[in-house]
């Protein structure tokens, strides 16, 4: 399979996860957790049979990072799932992109790099595009639970960009090896939380959600991850960039013609500006990154 193919395919299938998670008649942190034990187990076997070495030293030199990062992919997930019961998958998954808007928000205190004026502008336009999305005028009092999800997804949008933010600190270590990692420290420090919060003895898996499970488990974290990090190793950056925007456009198109789900059109303008701006800022600047090196 070729690069492309596969970097497509994932965001494919990323953008499809919403609509099994909805199917799913669990607790948030119990899809959470039973992702990151299935997906984590499937990183393993693949790497067992493709016979891909694991370097202990590397995790070990970064061992802090990977607890850090992984214990924030467990509760982003949490975040996630909790959007979609609250919200509909497009109006969570655009809270979700919002990640961008914080990782160049926070970059110049953290990783000392520039806010430029793209940037800075990227930031307002998609700031106003969330506002459009969660109609602030008046979406709260008609829809309470909608903003309820679009807290949870904001939550989650933090989430990853401290988990993006965090990855940017990885020393020695390759997208497989820190992947895997982090899929297993997610389902570690997920486990004593579910336990401490949900009553398991009193858990019914349904044949359906089991099903389901499996599918989130195996192919939106085990497979689609794997086809992820060993396409992005052979494709430009700014490409990565731009084939990132299939998972939000998957994501809005099957809740509308799978689920019924309908934007107004404001919030179909919120969409826009988000997507746009977010867009234009990493593709902005993998070019400028691009510029440097030819330098």
């Amino acid at each position: 399979m070729k690069a492309k193919l596969k970097n497509i395919t994932a965001m494919l299938i990323f953008g499809s996860i919403g609509l099994f998670v909805k199917s799913i008649h669990l607790s948030s942190s119990e899809i959470a957790l039973a992702r990151g034990v299935i997906g984590t187990a499937v990183l393993l076997t693949a790497g067992f049979l493709l016979k891909y070495k694991i370097s202990v030293q590397a995790l070990k030199r970064n061992f802090w990072l990977l607890t850090a990062s992984g214990a924030a992919i467990g509760f982003n997930w949490i975040c996630l799932f909790e959007a979609y019961k609250y919200t509909t998958i497009s109006t969570a998954t655009l809270c979700y992109y919002l990640a961008p808007v914080f990782v160049a928000a926070l970059s110049p205190f953290l990783l000392k790099e520039k806010l430029t004026l793209s940037k800075g502008l990227c930031i307002a336009l998609s700031l106003i595009g969330m506002a459009l999305v969660a109609d602030v005028s008046g979406g709260y009092e008609q829809s309470p639970d909608n903003m309820v999800g679009i807290l949870f997804g904001i939550s989650a949008a933090v989430l990853y960009a401290g988990v993006v933010l965090i990855n940017k600190f990885f020393k020695g270590i390759t997208a497989m090896e820190s992947t895997t990692a982090q899929l297993g420290v997610a389902s570690a420090v997920l486990l004593p939380y579910v336990l401490l919060t949900e009553n398991l003895s009193a858990v019914t898996v349904e044949p359906g959600s089991a099903a389901m499970l499996a599918v989130v488990g195996v192919v939106h974290t085990g497979f689609a991850y794997l086809i992820y990090f060993s396409s992005v190793s052979e494709l430009k950056g700014q490409t990565v960039a731009l084939f990132s925007y299939i998972d939000p456009i998957t994501a809005i198109l099957l809740s509308a013609l799978v689920l019924g789900e309908k934007m107004n059109l404001l919030q179909a303008a919120g969409a826009v500006l988000i997507l746009g701006s977010t867009l234009f800022g990493e593709v902005a600047g993998n070019r400028r990154r691009t510029i440097r090196m030819e330098l």
